[in-house]
């Protein structure tokens, strides 16, 4: 049984992270979502509120499948993380050259300290390629609309959060 690992921060989760959690789902029997906590950061959302977002927006569109996917949290190395859930693969989303790059050093670094783990790149669909939760927390912060962005869960935190 193939345990994936799919660690970010999930700071809210977009369209992009959805995407690849659909295409992760079609290749492993279990997902495990790792949002990175960092003590000297302040994010938008809680870590109990992303768990029940990203839950919330898998449910909408592979609801047979929401039982399969865990999420956690992790402040460690995310190789010894992802050892502890039981996780034989690493998954990384990729939505440009820019990525690629960075992750690659990631996947070599990771494979030296943790061979046993095999890192899966899943490039992102061509309509989310541009969306970073940075910019999605930015737009929506100055009153833009994000729906396009983000899943229906997320637009409606995000609409709460700043009061519309």
């Amino acid at each position: 049984m193939a345990t994936a690992f799919y660690p970010g921060s999930f700071d809210p989760m977009t369209n992009g992270h959805l995407d690849v959690l659909v295409q992760a789902m079609k290749l492993v029997e279990r997902l495990v979502v790792a949002i990175g906590t960092h003590p000297g950061k302040t994010p938008l959302f809680s870590f109990e509120e992303r768990a029940e977002l990203i839950q919330a927006s898998l449910a909408e569109v592979l609801p047979a499948r929401a039982g399969d996917l865990e999420v956690v949290s992790f402040s460690d190395l995310t190789i010894h993380a992802a050892r502890r859930h039981g996780a034989s693969i690493m998954l990384r989303g990729l939505r440009d050259g820019t990525d690629l790059d960075y992750e690659m050093q990631l996947a070599g670094m990771n494979a030296t300290m943790a061979p046993d783990i095999q890192t899966i790149f899943l490039p992102a669909a061509t309509a989310s390629r541009p969306i970073t939760a940075t910019l999605v927390r930015q737009i929506a912060a100055m009153g833009g609309d994000v729906g396009p962005f983000v899943p229906a869960p997320v637009l409606a935190a995000l609409n709460s959060r700043y009061g519309r």
